[in-house]
């Protein structure tokens, strides 16, 4: 049987377990892939502890299959799908999780993988690169303008700084004094993380990406006159309007998802995977990034 890495109930690392699991059958608008890379994020193992996407209401069904991004080849088509065949490389959100060996995909969330593109890489950019790209577009920042971007060395900041530089923007990057060789070499001014790190940024900024939140959004915000130029994706709704921003808006769409496999198979975007694990090795890969560890991109390799 297939196996998959899950979570059997909402807790720590110990309600994990590398299970063996049903092949999914593809409903009508639905794909199977033979997944060849995973993601790994922290929602993944926010999500075990209970957390909701804004939006997100129904209770989950255990076990769990953790995991949000995903490419892969497809093996079967549900009903009414056009457009892909059996065969195809893609890339998308996994409708059930994605640290498995099959996963489904909904047509409305996939898109073909560019040949350029590894499966590792395309297993990147479903939420972090495209979380990176909706960000950036919605602050609408103009070639020249500066913006400082917290939680600048993992994997949705990454993508934000190359992104950022490649319409033509200073970046500032707060991060580990680890990821400041990261940061410089992608073109970002380095601001090392910890007290009193406003002080240390470099000159006005006009815009702020925060990927932090708590006491960090609310620093950033206090180096905007124009708050409505602060987003978050690390940090609830509430906590930062009340500074006068907004949460990063999703597009969750096809096109998002063409658009930054497009900059990769472009050399503007490079994902930084920095570390590859096996499925069986799941539960260290998601320690790597649940304990901060990680810097870029961590990915599930799965031998297909």
């Amino acid at each position: 049987m297939p196996k998959a890495y899950v979570f059997t109930r909402y807790g720590g690392p110990e309600t994990e377990a590398l299970i063996d699991v049903d092949k999914p059958v593809p409903g009508p608008g639905q794909v199977l892939i033979a997944v060849r890379a995973a993601g790994v994020n922290p929602v993944d193992w926010k999500q075990r502890t209970g957390y909701r996407r804004p939006g997100e209401s129904a209770d989950r069904a255990f076990p769990a299959v953790f995991g949000n991004e995903v490419s892969g080849v497809v093996e079967r088509t549900g009903p009414g799908v056009d457009g892909f065949a059996p065969g195809d490389a893609v890339f998308g959100r996994p409708l059930e999780g994605g640290y498995a060996q099959y996963a489904l995909l909904s047509t409305d969330l996939i898109a073909r993988k560019p040949d350029a593109v590894t499966f590792t890489d395309a297993a990147t950019l479903p939420v972090a690169a495209v979380t990176a790209y909706d960000g950036v577009g919605q602050l609408d920042l103009k070639a020249g303008q500066t913006l400082l971007v917290t939680g600048a060395g993992g994997g949705v900041g990454v993508a934000v700084v190359q992104i950022a530089r490649a319409l033509g923007l200073r970046v500032v990057g707060v991060a580990s004094p680890a990821k400041k060789e990261l940061l410089e070499s992608l073109g970002a001014a380095h601001v090392p993380s910890g007290p009193d790190w406003t002080a240390r940024v470099p000159g006005p900024v006009d815009g702020v990406y925060d990927l932090v939140g708590g006491d960090v959004l609310a620093e950033a915000a206090t180096l905007l006159t124009d708050r409505t130029r602060l987003i978050t994706a690390g940090a609830p709704p509430e906590e930062v309007e009340k500074l006068g921003g907004a949460r990063v808006l999703r597009t969750r769409t096809n096109e998002g998802l063409a658009a930054v496999a497009d900059l990769v198979a472009r050399g503007a975007l490079d994902p930084h995977v920095t570390r590859t694990f096996p499925l069986e090795q799941a539960g260290e890969a998601l320690r790597t990034v649940e304990e901060g560890h990680a810097r870029g991109k961590i990915v599930l390799e799965i031998a297909g």
